[in-house]
């Protein structure tokens, strides 16, 4: 049964780190670690300047009846000073013997103030030079609640989207960072693997509705209809990443080549895509949806829709190049890969409507995307834009009421599902106000520099 997985990938979790976690990062009685050689033969004395009450940032392990540092987290006394070492044996502190309770050795640095002399068998080992290894983080932490931290007063409280400089992945379960906008000292949070093991049989509740029409011009139509959804380079779209911590890198500005607006059916991305294309089509431009379907009485190719035929669209679709497709009323449509690329290379950033599976092909170095999350506002809201839409001519449609309760309940799942895309966020709740909300965020996005997935950078 899941359950018991869980309980057993977290007691093979817990059994790797300490049960009672002591109150301070400067005291820590880490697991034991063996072939660790202490030469016997070089005793050092050490003085180090520190003030009343002040923590050190040093973590302590026993290891054959002696007391010797586990970790130095890195940015704090300890290591700024870069006098001491992990693997040093602590033997005494101002002359004082040290025993096998870092309790006790907690007290004796805890209130000693100005020179503190210790004396210690070194370790020789090397101090660690941070990298350049910056993530981002899609899941919220808080040590304090973590029953797993060797020390909860050493970790480092972070939140969905915060960019974190990884300074020591030395330990399998505790990795050392600091936070890139106010920088100062390290602290503990989950490595990957740990966090993994966590997460591992935690099944993600998200059921996602079925997609609606994909292109343009088929809503509203009773016809008896066959809609299947399929993504190039994913058909397994429906199993969702584990993602934990996402390796960015900080770029100078840059213009991003595509604009992705991904919502529930009935939220409002087309208006708001199409008001953008109206307001500002020197910057802005789509692409014209493939279709198999004859062209209609006064239908001019390349107006609405590119015409081709079924077997040229098969071919096409085997071969990847189309971003989605989908069947209606026996023809198909889709969004082909190179009309993305013509939008780009006439000099506008193309805008898409798309289904939030193509995300997964879309977010890479190839087309740059800038991923906006349309949010569903409350049922009422949504109601009243509706019918305000209708009384000016903006769409045609009256939704229902089941209609837009669906509209409601699948917004947060695909936040759920695929937020970790998600570089905006706009409750459309007044159409002419996520316009300016769109727009202003587009122009800042270009003038300042953005932390980037590594991918796209190197």
């Amino acid at each position: 049964p899941r359950s018991a997985s869980l309980l057993e990938t977290h007691d093979s979790v817990a059994s790797q780190v300490c049960d009672t976690p002591p109150p301070s990062p400067c005291a820590y009685m880490e697991p034991p670690v063996s072939n660790q050689p202490v030469p016997s033969d070089t005793v050092r004395m050490v003085g180090i300047r520190k003030v009343a009450g002040e923590h050190l940032g040093v973590t302590f392990r026993v290891e054959a009846g002696e007391l010797v540092i586990a970790r130095i987290l890195h940015g704090g006394m300890i290591d700024q000073q870069g006098l001491l070492h992990a693997g040093d044996v602590i033997k005494e502190v101002n002359g004082k013997e040290v025993g096998e309770d870092p309790r006790v050795l907690q007290e004796m640095l805890q209130d000693a103030s100005g020179s503190v002399v210790l004396k210690i068998l070194p370790s020789y080992q090397e101090g660690h030079v941070p990298g350049q290894v910056f993530v981002k983080c899609h899941y919220d932490y808080d040590p304090a609640t973590d029953n797993l931290i060797p020390c909860k007063e050493a970790g480092l409280k972070f939140y969905t989207g915060d960019i974190l400089q990884i300074v020591n992945q030395g330990d399998l379960n505790w990795w050392q960072a600091r936070r890139c906008v106010e920088g100062g000292s390290a602290g503990l949070i989950p490595s990957q693997l740990l966090e993994e093991k966590r997460k591992a049989f935690v099944k993600r509740d998200v059921e996602l509705a079925p997609p609606g029409n994909l292109c343009t011009g088929l809503a509203g139509k009773n016809k008896k209809k066959k809609m299947m959804y399929l993504t190039t380079k994913n058909a397994d779209f429906d199993r969702h990443e584990l993602l934990i911590y996402e390796d960015v890198a900080k770029v100078p500005p840059f213009r991003r080549k595509t604009l992705v607006l991904i919502g529930a059916l009935g939220v409002g991305r087309r208006s708001l895509k199409n008001k953008l294309l109206l307001s500002d089509p020197q910057h802005y431009g789509t692409t014209i949806p493939h279709t198999s379907r004859k062209p209609k009485l006064g239908e001019r190719d390349g107006q609405m829709y590119a015409f081709t035929s079924r077997s040229k669209m098969e071919v096409d679709i085997k071969n990847g190049r189309y971003l989605e497709h989908g069947e209606y009323d026996g023809n198909l449509y889709g969004t082909k890969m190179d009309s993305i690329h013509e939008v780009v290379e006439a000099g506008r950033i193309c805008v898409l409507d798309a289904n939030p599976q193509a995300l997964k092909v879309l977010w890479t170095s190839e087309f740059l995307p800038y991923v906006v999350f349309i949010e569903a506002p409350d049922f009422e809201v949504l109601k009243a834009m509706n019918q305000s839409a209708i009384e000016t001519g903006v769409v045609t449609k009256q939704l229902t009421d089941s209609e837009l309760k669906r509209t409601v309940d699948e917004s947060p799942r695909i936040q759920t599902a695929y937020g970790h895309y998600f570089d905006l966020t706009i409750v459309n709740d007044n159409l002419d106000e996520s316009y300016k909300n769109l727009k202003a965020a587009l122009e800042k996005v270009s003038a300042t520099q953005q932390w980037v997935p590594v991918t796209w950078v190197f």
